[in-house]
């Protein structure tokens, strides 16, 4: 039997099996007590596979801005911050980033057993048993919550969008609810809910409208006359109104301060209390955060990539939701599943218009919505796994963006598990005819192992169990910094976690991190400007800064007002290469060497604390940056001490415990060897691992092969032939746990920069 016949007059003489519950009898009781159970059983995993610390990328900002109370990148995501801030404090882990992430999980718990109520519903009229409807609401939860991005971004707080998969699944069931009975004052109440919904969640990401357009395609296509209430429309845009309050709480927190303001959305500068009003330029920087208008993108009009390239990322991400092979271990084995989920999520996208068109109209426009329309809003460049045979000669996302169609992803996985149900009950029909009912759909639920293929296969890459690297970069990077330092980063990885490190766990706070891609823009100046100089706590500090005492500076790294801060151009024409000097220091800037040809308000900044700070504070580069010192004509004067290279005052002389290597330059031998040997901490947890699933971020594991390299070689040319194999040896085992050779080809001779994902787009004229 065919599934066309289950709707034909002769259903009384079909097997039970095909027999669809009679449609008198309404929808049944939705299946909460399963659905809780789902959800737990995801939060199990999720918690088994939980990150122990912070992670790449935007992880380390978020916790740092929950637990702070501040405000991270733009839109500044005032509610996730309220929200992390209660889970900072909740015993739920030993660490704060423990807790954060547990939020993460219990979102996309919570979310698994939304999807388990949508699938069940749809099937509410097809499949007779509760037992039946259960199994296919388990499918979506299960394939749901097993997807790569989802799993992976569920088992640490690396962005917000677990909390806005959470509003998303919340009220894509209330309109599914909605949609059974559109009349009457519950309906009326749900879509006010739903209305105060989008609000909020627009609070925690601009995501929150994705579900806008879905819920005003089912009021127009189950009840057009809703739209022409007014007092229902007017109460709805002040539930709306009122989900936007969260916004509030920016410019309130900005005018305090707090040790993480990105944006700085008040014109407060002196601070609460010395005449700060709400004002026209209070208003302005708002917007501007809220609009994201640091990050420029083009009009739509304006494609940075060509649309079917667009659509390639998309599909490149979802051949990874299934197998996520890393390291092209098994391409075809992932094309080929990606082809399989996505005929059973169009298949179940087929079955569902044909079972249950009342909620289609609300769900089939979701996936539109969350497909091809965020595909063509995001306008991405080419992403940067795809394409790998076009190299650099297209312009390229930072890092890859995955995680911008986790909606997308886990609102298939309903799809998906509404095809896997039309297969078993095809299956099961076609078995009934020569045996027992039950029997029947037993024999067919073989067919249902398909949804156990993303748990198996994504299970070791999704995982982030054990995964400490993150957090002890941060340690190491600091402390390769002397005491009171000041560190120029470049970007989110080099910058992030250190963030981290010294507002959450207090490590090395006595350091400044100088990032070069937000000094361009007048509030991180500010923030440097204000912040206080924190004590060094030798304690814990490393012992090789233990030989002698560190006296506090008297003054900040910048010797500006606010005002004279924020005064510095934008950027300076140079006309040729331009001398600068600070004490003993004669550094040649040349702007052909430059990123635009001109010297930018952070390359200003720079060179005015290496001037304002020599002989009170030591400056470092981070090896991140790469030769960005170099580019400022500082050669001469940059020694390597572990992952940084500090600028020296006098130009540095060749001896046994200074090396000029090439490529490299002149490195501080003692001092490397003894971070490397004995402080350095992520060796030993990139090794633990085994582990390192993301190409964009593999410099940071590469700068610890190149330093253990350069060392070895350096101490076996010494006649250190024991500790230079113990140095080569760690170097080695990094770049095999962190599939170096994968990434690279062989180790790379220089770590990759730190990308600028966060770095603003200001307007730079090309040279003349």
């Amino acid at each position: 039997m065919t599934a066309q016949t289950l709707s034909a007059p002769h259903l009384r003489a079909a097997p039970p099996a095909c027999r669809a519950a009679p449609a008198a009898a309404g929808y049944p009781q939705p299946s909460y007590g399963a659905a809780a159970i789902a959800s737990a059983l995801v939060l199990a995993l999720y918690i088994a596979t939980l990150a122990p610390s912070t992670a790449m990328w935007d992880a380390s900002e978020y916790i740092t801005a929950a637990f702070v109370l501040g405000i991270p990148h733009p839109p500044g995501n005032p509610f996730f911050v309220l929200v992390g801030r209660v889970f900072a404090l909740l015993p739920l882990g030993e660490s704060v980033a423990v807790r954060i992430n547990v939020l993460a999980a219990l979102c996309s718990a919570i979310t698994a057993g939304l999807w388990f109520l949508v699938a069940e519903r749809v099937l509410a009229r097809w499949f007779a048993e509760r037992w039946q409807r259960i199994v296919g609401g388990a499918l979506a939860a299960l394939i749901g919550a097993t997807a790569f991005t989802v799993w992976n971004q569920s088992v640490v707080n690396e962005k917000v969008y677990t909390v806005s998969l959470l509003f998303f699944a919340v009220v894509s069931w209330l309109t599914v609810r909605w949609c059974d009975d559109p009349d009457g004052a519950r309906a009326d109440r749900v879509l006010v809910l739903v209305a105060y919904l989008i609000g909020l969640g627009y609070t925690n990401h601009p995501a929150g409208f994705l579900v806008a357009p879905a819920v005003v395609v089912a009021v127009l296509a189950r009840r057009p006359r809703t739209l022409l209430r007014w007092r229902l429309l007017l109460v709805g845009a002040l539930a709306f109104a009122l989900g936007l309050t969260p916004f509030a709480y920016m410019p309130i927190r900005a005018a305090h301060f707090p040790a993480l303001n990105e944006g700085e959305p008040t014109g407060c500068t002196q601070g609460i209390g010395v005449g700060c009003t709400f004002s026209a330029v209070t208003y302005e920087r708002l917007m501007a955060n809220v609009n994201r208008e640091q990050y420029g993108k083009p009009d739509l009009s304006v494609r940075q990539a060509p649309l079917p390239a667009q659509i390639g990322m998309w599909w490149l991400y979802f051949e990874w939701q299934w197998l996520r092979d890393a390291y092209g271990e098994s391409p075809r084995t992932q094309q080929a599943l990606a082809v399989v989920f996505l005929a059973l999520g169009m298949l179940g996208g087929h079955v569902h218009w044909k079972r249950d068109r009342h909620s289609f109209w609300f769900f089939g426009p979701l996936v539109f919505t969350v497909t091809f329309a965020l595909v063509f809003y995001m306008n991405f460049k080419y992403g940067a796994s795809q394409a790998p045979e076009l190299a650099d000669a297209v312009p390229r996302e930072v890092r890859d963006r995955d995680y911008f169609y986790l909606w997308s992803y886990s609102a298939w996985s309903v799809w998906v598990a509404l095809g896997l149900a039309w297969l078993w009950r095809t299956a099961a029909d076609r078995l009934a005819t020569a045996m027992p009912t039950r029997r029947a759909w037993l024999l067919a639920s073989p067919v249902l192992a398909v949804a156990v293929v993303p748990l198996a296969g994504n299970w070791n890459q999704a995982s982030r169990a054990g995964e400490l690297a993150t957090r002890d970069w941060a340690h190491d990077l600091l402390n390769s910094v002397e005491p009171y330092g000041v560190l120029v980063t470049g970007g989110d990885n080099d910058t992030f976690p250190l963030w981290f490190a010294q507002e959450v766990e207090g490590v090395r706070q006595d350091v400044v991190v100088a990032v070069t891609s937000l000094l361009n823009t007048d509030w991180y100046v500010r923030g440097i400007v204000r912040r206080p100089i924190h004590a060094y706590d030798a304690a814990r500090g490393p012992a090789v800064y233990r030989d002698r005492a560190w006296p506090k500076p008297a003054s900040g790294p910048l010797d500006l007002t606010i005002a004279e801060a924020d005064a510095v151009p934008q950027y300076m024409q140079l006309d040729g290469p331009q001398l600068f000097r600070a004490g003993a220091i004669e550094a040649l800037v040349d702007p052909t060497k430059l990123q635009y040809g001109v010297l930018e308000r952070a390359d200003i900044l720079v060179l005015r604390m290496i001037r304002h700070n020599l002989g009170a504070r030591p400056i470092y580069f981070s090896r991140t940056v790469g030769g960005y010192g170099q580019a400022l004509g500082l050669q001469p004067h940059l020694l390597t001490q572990g992952l940084a290279r500090k600028v020296v005052p006098d130009a540095i002389v060749a001896s046994r415990d200074t090396v000029l290597v090439a490529g490299e330059g002149f490195v501080d031998v003692p001092r490397t060897t003894a971070l490397y040997t004995t402080v350095f901490r992520a060796p030993r947890s990139i090794v633990a691992r085994g582990e390192w699933v993301d190409r964009p971020s593999a410099g940071i594991p590469a700068a610890y092969v190149i330093t253990g390299l350069v060392l070895g070689e350096v101490l076996a040319q010494r006649g250190e032939t024991q500790l230079a194999a113990r140095v080569h040896e760690t170097a080695r085992s990094v770049a095999t746990a962190a599939h170096i050779m994968d990434w690279f080809g062989g180790p790379p001779q220089t770590p990759p920069p730190a990308p600028r994902d966060a770095a603003p787009r200001v307007p730079i004229p090309t040279q003349r």
